[in-house]
């Protein structure tokens, strides 16, 4: 792919106190999608706090294209039912990546990001150098539901031939 900057790890740790959805519980996942591109977790049964720890790769070519997770209830005998939304704006994160930083102790937080009306973040969000690499690890506050947060972790790869960011 000519266009392909790079590639984006999405891991998606776990759910914190979402919706209920089934008779006392709900079996969630997470739909990821971005510019035609579709992956989801695995079900967790019977859980508001569910723990994926789910890593998805997600291919990038424009970084201004928002990343939409949408949490849903696995229902069997009707559709699944919608546990909410959110949206990650990767700008802060590629912003760090363009600073060209080397060698820093690890832990070294390089900006924070705090929470808006422009973004779902529930707390403030850190990049932080980790061994030589950049990641940003997010509370996402759900959109269009009652309750609910998501935990995830994004982390650049560079596979050989691609653009970069820089």
């Amino acid at each position: 792919m000519e266009n392909l900057l790079g590639l984006l790890r999405l891991r998606v740790h776990r759910g914190i106190n979402l919706a209920i959805r089934d008779t006392r519980s709900s079996d969630p996942y997470v739909v990821v999608t971005m510019a035609g591109q579709k992956l989801k977790t695995r079900v967790i049964n019977d859980t508001c706090n569910p723990e994926w720890n789910d890593e998805l790769t997600l291919s990038i070519t424009d970084i201004n294209i928002p990343i939409n997770l949408a949490v849903y209830d696995r229902d069997t005998f009707t559709g699944d039912d919608k546990m909410g939304e959110a949206e990650i704006d990767i700008g802060p994160y590629v912003e760090c990546l363009r600073m060209g930083l080397e060698n820093l102790p690890t832990g070294t937080v390089i900006m924070r990001v705090q929470p808006s009306r422009t973004n779902c973040l529930s707390d403030e969000s850190c990049c932080v150098w980790d061994n030589g690499k950049i990641l940003q690890d997010m509370f996402l506050r759900l959109r269009n539901v009652e309750c609910g947060e998501i935990e995830v972790r994004i982390e650049w790869i560079n596979p050989p031939g691609c653009k970069g960011v820089f």
